[in-house]
């Protein structure tokens, strides 16, 4: 494995950690240091996606967008049959939705725990599903184990809260912004 291999794969490693600590963190925070932990993973697992992006536009496609579509083609075509680039779009929506998201939490936790339902229920519902697909259908081996305990984990604790099992939408008594 040569370094440019390893950076964009730890980068992906930091990207999974930050989005499962802080989606379960997130689900099950109930004060403010909780809640202040899930912003931080949530946030360095949006800045590690950038840079995880970032390495590998760099070190596998040296800067080409068209590079980028053809891989995600032949991956595409090796999983389901069909050649089509058009889900690195899915991945780039998902890059800066993860983005705006976090933007959004560093208003104030009052702020992005009082959002629409639907706009949680959508972009956690979304992310999962951008997850699901990275960890578990486009990938083998121990990964896709890895993934499949890590999505089932997370939908059970997003099920458990939209549900009413849980209240996600408790705001802690101090606010840390």
């Amino acid at each position: 494995m040569n370094n440019g291999e390893f950076l964009t794969r730890l980068a992906m490693w930091i990207t999974l950690c930050g989005y499962a600590v802080g989606a379960g963190l997130f689900w099950l925070a109930r004060g403010t240091r909780a809640d202040a932990r899930a912003r931080l993973a949530w946030t360095v697992g949006c800045v590690a996606l950038l840079v995880h992006v970032g390495f590998a536009v760099h070190f596998y496609h040296q800067w080409q967008h068209d590079s980028v579509v053809r891989e995600t083609a032949r991956q595409t075509a090796e999983v389901f049959g069909t050649y089509w680039g058009g889900g690195v779009y899915f991945n780039y929506a998902m890059l800066l939705g993860w983005l705006a998201d976090v933007l959004w939490w560093w208003r104030g936790l009052d702020v992005y725990r009082r959002r629409p339902y639907w706009v949680t229920a959508f972009w956690h519902g979304f992310l999962l599903f951008m997850f699901f697909n990275a960890t578990v259908v486009f990938k083998t081996g121990v990964l896709r184990y890895l993934g499949v305990a890590l999505c089932a984990v997370l939908a059970w604790l997003w099920w458990r809260a939209v549900s009413g099992k849980a209240d996600w939408r408790k705001i802690p008594n101090q606010e840390i912004r």
